[in-house]
């Protein structure tokens, strides 16, 4: 759970911090609603790049920037409509898009949402701690991107075989990167590598871990499910039906937004995308798989299973090869001949990997339910493929030049993606997902049991109470902003 008692006399010393570096806080509220950030805020954003290390950039945490690499400031919410032409499906899909983020993934709102409850209680002390974020891709990016605008020093923890360009970056941005043995579905060695840290430097690291951080389900509960929420309101018709959001498990972070949409759309079907090739909620299975940035092997401590009514399973295959019919000229020229908008086809580099595993999800999806024009899916496009280009060259490098024939068949895989590999989740398959959580959390994490069990056997109250929190954080953080303002420094 989040834990917001004070530690007065460390909250001191952050204060302090913050006042010396110029550091304020965005609220919750502001991230949902950045024409709520002052004036003087915006003014200063002016003239700050998108990435670059400036304290101002936190009120950036928010899927309203203005898409633009610098002096942006803040409209409605980013995302795309992808069309019949494109998916193959009745059913309109409208995706979040997270390229216009800091870092260029939503993974600096999680990583805000994890880091800054403890800053504000003084649990974290930024002139002597590590933040140590363990991650399969971008969550270590957008920890190590946020602790140094907070003026903090970070250890970034991610798998081997990551696509270059994290590594690249991180190596200017963290002060420490350990690459632990595996791919995307290796977390374990993950997880085995915090523990060596534990061990070996003690009170001088705070590791935040996106997959048992509540803050990282919190903050997509209230942020990324208001923004789907305000794309319904503005988008929904009166005969339309808003069927389901479907996520990739991964830290399960995003399944968090469908929490809060079930609470105004009590039909809604929520579903979570694993790839294929690592079947774990589908199968209780294993494997390693190409879709970067989703982590496999477990089930996340918080994954609200009670509330998941859908396992899609999606190819990691399929997902290279719409990559390259997205990106080469060939695919966007083939593309347009199907009849899919010009201006949209130049946009499909907003899709990053797991972006189009999400896509392939949400199209299985609507396909198992043989959704309408009527009806509308929503999913997230994590990242975009500017974190991908090491990758398009290794297949081209593999396959050769991409050419129109291929674009066909590609094009021809997408429009025939059928429905296998789909569960529907009754009562006890979602209790035998929330189930393997004991394997992972119990035995390996040292997670209390009587906490698994209230996750499924009190979940009204579990989650409620942590949805609960958001006010009081943002009480919180206006609190501490107002003691850095008056803040005298000798």
């Amino acid at each position: 759970m989040i834990d917001l008692s004070i530690h007065e006399e460390q909250l001191k010393k952050t204060v302090r911090r913050c006042k010396e570096r110029n550091i304020i806080l965005p609220t919750f509220e502001q991230m949902k609603n950045p024409e709520r950030i002052p004036d003087t805020v915006k003014k200063e954003l002016h003239s700050i790049g998108l990435w670059d290390i400036h304290p101002r950039n936190l009120f950036r945490i928010t899927w309203k920037n203005e898409p633009v690499h610098r002096g942006g400031g803040f409209d409605g919410v980013n995302y795309l409509e992808i069309p019949p032409e494109i998916s193959g499906v009745k059913a309109r899909i409208f995706a979040l898009v997270g390229k216009w983020f800091p870092t260029g993934a939503h993974k600096v709102g999680a990583t805000y949402g994890c880091i800054v409850p403890r800053l504000i209680t003084g649990q974290f002390d930024p002139t002597t701690q590590k933040a140590v974020w363990p991650s399969t891709g971008n969550y270590c990016r957008g920890g190590a991107y946020d602790a140094a605008l907070l003026a903090c020093e970070s250890i970034a923890i991610l798998p081997e075989e990551m696509s270059r360009e994290r590594f690249e970056w991180l190596s200017r941005i963290a002060g420490e990167v350990y690459a632990t043995p595996g791919c995307e579905s290796n977390v374990k060695e993950i997880f085995d590598k915090c523990w060596e840290l534990r061990k070996t430097r003690g009170k001088d690291i705070v590791i935040f871990n996106q997959f048992d951080e509540f803050g990282n389900h919190l903050w997509h509960y209230d942020v990324t499910g208001n923004a789907i929420l305000e794309i319904m309101q503005n988008r929904l018709g009166e005969k339309d039906r808003f069927a389901g959001v479907v996520l990739s498990s991964g830290s399960a972070g995003t399944l968090g937004c469908g929490d809060f949409l079930k609470e105004h759309f009590p039909h809604l079907k929520v579903a979570a995308a694993e790839a294929l090739q690592c079947p774990t909620l589908l199968e209780n299975g294993f494997g390693g798989h190409r879709i970067e940035g989703i982590g496999d092997k477990h089930i996340p401590w918080i994954h609200n299973l009670r509330n998941t009514d859908m396992v899609v399973a999606v190819d990691d295959d399929v997902t290279i090869r719409a990559m390259r019919l997205f990106n080469e000229t060939a695919g966007r020229e083939y593309l347009q001949e199907q009849g899919a908008n010009a201006k949209l086809v130049a946009n499909l580099d907003l899709l990053g990997i797991s972006s189009i595993g999400n896509l392939v999800g949400a199209i299985k999806f609507a396909k198992y339910y043989e959704l309408t024009e009527r009806d509308i899916v929503t999913t997230i496009f994590t990242d975009s493929m500017e974190l991908y280009d090491s990758r398009m060259r290794e297949q081209q490098k593999k396959k050769g030049v991409y050419t129109r024939e291929q674009a066909l068949k590609d094009y021809e895989m997408l429009q025939n993606i059928n429905t296998d590999h789909t569960l529907e989740l009754g009562y006890y398959d979602r209790k035998r997902i929330h189930n393997l959580k004991y394997y992972t959390w119990i035995e390996q994490q040292a997670k209390d049991l009587n906490e698994l069990n209230a996750q499924w056997y009190d979940h009204e109250n579990y989650w409620g109470n942590i949805h609960a929190l958001v006010p009081k954080i943002d009480a919180l953080i206006r609190e501490f902003n107002e003691r850095v303002k008056t803040c005298k420094l000798k």
